[in-house]
């Protein structure tokens, strides 16, 4: 997992360098009677307890990056991400996240839904196992975007300025 952060926060760090805006998103489940609590054969997996700080962004934020809240799996539902990233103008996305088949791939059908256009980096997501990672990464994000390690979409950055 640590490898998936320093990726992520390189990434992150090349955004800032061209002045490009950063968002991180935040995960805060509601609990109690507030949660989303339908009927279903299975509930998501989440962590057996709550460790001090787990729903903190990996990668650390900085002065001008925008900290969006969630509250559900898909970082669009319920938030103004939409809205702070069509007011940059923003087209593209470059994704990343956990967990790959659960908070990024809803993100990702979203953003495809409404018009972006997808940079998956494979490198910086994870999920509870690789076999649900390789599946999202194989044959969902390919069918949105376009998937590409940490090191590719960095030289790709830098070559474009």
């Amino acid at each position: 997992m640590r490898v998936k952060i320093a990726l992520a926060s390189l990434l992150a760090n090349q955004f800032r360098d061209l002045d490009a805006p950063v968002f991180l998103v935040r995960a805060a489940f509601p609990a109690g009677p507030a949660a989303l609590n339908l009927i279903s054969d299975a509930k998501a997996p989440l962590p057996p307890t709550e460790p001090e700080g787990w729903y903190e962004p990996a990668v650390k934020p900085r002065e001008n990056d925008v900290l969006i809240l969630k509250r559900h799996w898909g970082a669009f539902y319920g938030t103004e991400l939409d809205l702070q990233l069509r007011r940059r103008h923003i087209e593209t996305i470059v994704i990343g996240g956990i967990a790959t088949n659960f908070g990024v791939e809803s993100t990702a059908r979203s953003a495809y839904e409404l018009g972006y256009d997808l940079v998956f980096a494979e490198d910086a997501m994870a999920s509870f196992n690789k076999t649900n990672h390789d599946f999202a990464t194989e044959n969902i994000f390919p069918r949105l975007g376009r998937v590409r390690s940490t090191v590719e979409i960095v030289r790709a950055l830098r070559e474009s300025n």
